[in-house]
C-alpha cells in the first residue's frame, strides 16, 4: 500500500469513527452528569422545603459516590462479559428511572437511600466509555478524543444550570413543586436514550457495518500495532483482574484522581449557592445563567489544552499544571470578597481543573499493560470518585460551622495541591515511553 493510499485511509477512518461514535457519546454524557449534578440547583428550593441543612445537603450529594465507588468495578467487569452495547443500554435505563424517582423524596432520608442508588445504577459508565474509545482509537488520539468526550461534563452545566433553574421557577403542574419536575424531566430522557443505545452502539471494529471493508482491515491491524508497541509479552500474557487491584501504578492515579474530584465536584455541585452567596437578589434562573459563564471557559481551555497534549506527546505536566492553577485560583477564590473577583477565581479555577481530565485520562494505557487497564481504569475511577463524596461534605460541614463557603473552598485547593504534587511524583521508568508513529514524536510522561 503507497504512502498517500495509507495516509487517505487513515484520515477517511479516522473521522468517520469520530463522526459516529464521538458525538453520540458526549450526548449520553451530558444527560449524565445533568442528572447527577442537577441536586445542586434543586438545592436552591429543595432544601428549605425539606428542611434540608448544609451539612446534610454536602452528605446528599456525596453519597451518590459511596454506591458509585462499590459498584463500579463489578459493573466494568459485566460490561466486559455482555458488551458495550448491552451494559450501557441497561446503565442508561435503571439511571434515568433512578433520576426521576428523586422527584417523589419526602425527606432527607429519601434522598440519602435515592441518591445512593443512583451512583449504583450509573457504576461503570464513565470507565465503560473509556474503555469503549480504547477499542476505537489510537494513544495518539485518545486524549484529544477523551477531552471531546469530556467536555460534556462543563456543557452539562452550561445547558443544565439555565434548564434546570428555568423549569423550577416556570412549571408547577398539577401543585408539584419546580424541583421534583425538573428531576421527572431531566431524568427521562435517559431511558429513551438507553433503547436507542442498544440500537446504535458498536461493540467493537470487528462488527462495524458502517466501516469499508478497507478501513475495518486498515483500522484492527492498526490496534493491533498500537498495543503491541506498549506492553511486552509479559503484559499481554496477564488476564487476571486481581493484578489491577495489587498494581501500585493503578493506586498512585487513583489517589491523584480522589483528590482532583474531591476539588472538581466540591465547586461543581456547590456552585448555585456559591452565586446565591454573592447577591441576594439573583433569582434562580438569573443564578443559573451566572453559572454557565465558568463552564464555557473551561470547555474551551479543556479541548485546546487536550490538543497541546497529544501535539506535544507530553502528559505528565500537562495533567499537573491545570492542577496547580486550580489550586491556586481557589485559594484566591475562598478569600475574595469582591464578587466579581471571587467569580473570576472560580472560573480560572474550573478552567484548570477540566483541563487535567484529557492529559490525565491517556497516562492509564501508557502506564499499564492492556489486561490491567481494563479493571485499573475502573478502580482509579471508583477510588477517585469518593472524591465526590468528600468535596461536598466537606463544604457542607464548613459552611454549617462558619457560615459562608469560603473555608471549604481553600480546603479543596490543599486538596488539588496534594494532586499536583502527586502527579510530579509519577515516575518515568515505569510509563513504558514509546514512540509512535506521527513525525517521529514520542508519547512521554
Amino acid at each position: 500500500m503507497s504512502e498517500q493510499n495509507e495516509t487517505s485511509i487513515e484520515k477517511r477512518t479516522i473521522k468517520k469513527v469520530t463522526r459516529r461514535i464521538v458525538p453520540f457519546i458526549f450526548i449520553l454524557y451530558i444527560v449524565s452528569y445533568l442528572d447527577r449534578a442537577n441536586i445542586g440547583y434543586a438545592a436552591l428550593d429543595m432544601n428549605v422545603e425539606l428542611g434540608i441543612t448544609s451539612e446534610v445537603f454536602g452528605f446528599i450529594s456525596g453519597i451518590f459516590f459511596i454506591g458509585y465507588f462499590l459498584f463500579e468495578v463489578p459493573s466494568n467487569i459485566l460490561l466486559q462479559r455482555y458488551g458495550s452495547r448491552v451494559w450501557i443500554t441497561r446503565i442508561l435505563i435503571t439511571w434515568g428511572a433512578v433520576s426521576v424517582a428523586t422527584a417523589f423524596a419526602q425527606d432527607a432520608f429519601h434522598l440519602y437511600i435515592i441518591r445512593f442508588l443512583l451512583g449504583v445504577a450509573e457504576a461503570g459508565f464513565f470507565p465503560g466509555i473509556i474503555l469503549y474509545l480504547n477499542s476505537w482509537f489510537r494513544k495518539k488520539e485518545l486524549a484529544t478524543t477523551i477531552a471531546m468526550f469530556m467536555t460534556a461534563i462543563p456543557v452539562s452545566y452550561i445547558i443544565g444550570g439555565p434548564l434546570s433553574t428555568w423549569i423550577m421557577d416556570n412549571i408547577g403542574w398539577f401543585g408539584i413543586s419546580g424541583w421534583r419536575w425538573m428531576f421527572i424531566l431531566e431524568g427521562a430522557p435517559a431511558v429513551i436514550l438507553g433503547i436507542i443505545t442498544y440500537f446504535y452502539l458498536t461493540n467493537k471494529p470487528e462488527e462495524a457495518k458502517w466501516l469499508s471493508k478497507e478501513e475495518k482491515t486498515w483500522l484492527i491491524e492498526e490496534l493491533r500495532k498500537d498495543r503491541k508497541e506498549n506492553v511486552g509479552k509479559k503484559g499481554i500474557q496477564d488476564k487476571d483482574h486481581k493484578k489491577a487491584l495489587t498494581d501500585k501504578k493503578v493506586w498512585h492515579l487513583a489517589i491523584i484522581y480522589f483528590v482532583y474530584i474531591s476539588g472538581s465536584l466540591g465547586v461543581g455541585y456547590w456552585m448555585p449557592q456559591i452565586i446565591k452567596e454573592l447577591s441576594d437578589f439573583l433569582s434562580n434562573t438569573q443564578i443559573g445563567l451566572i453559572s454557565t459563564i465558568p463552564f464555557i471557559v473551561a470547555t474551551i481551555a479543556m479541548n485546546y489544552w487536550a490538543v497541546r497534549s497529544d501535539r506535544t506527546g507530553e502528559r505528565k505536566m500537562h495533567s499537573a499544571i491545570p492542577l496547580m492553577i486550580g489550586a491556586l485560583a481557589l485559594i484566591g477564590a475562598g478569600l475574595a470578597s469582591n464578587p466579581f473577583i471571587s467569580m473570576l477565581f472560580i472560573t480560572l479555577s474550573l478552567a484548570g481543573m477540566y483541563c487535567f481530565k484529557g492529559p490525565f485520562f491517556a497516562l492509564p494505557s501508557m502506564l499499564l499493560a492492556p489486561s490491567t487497564t481494563v479493571v485499573g481504569i475502573a478502580v482509579i475511577n471508583s477510588i477517585g470518585n469518593l472524591g465526590g463524596f468528600l468535596g461536598p461534605y466537606a463544604i457542607g460541614i464548613l459552611k454549617e460551622s462558619t457560615g459562608s463557603t469560603g473555608a471549604g473552598l481553600i480546603f479543596l485547593s490543599v486538596m488539588l495541591l496534594i494532586g499536583f504534587i502527586l502527579v510530579l511524583f509519577i515516575r518515568k521508568d515505569s510509563s513504558h515511553t514509546k514512540t509512535i508513529s506521527k513525525k517521529g514524536m514520542k508519547t512521554t510522561l
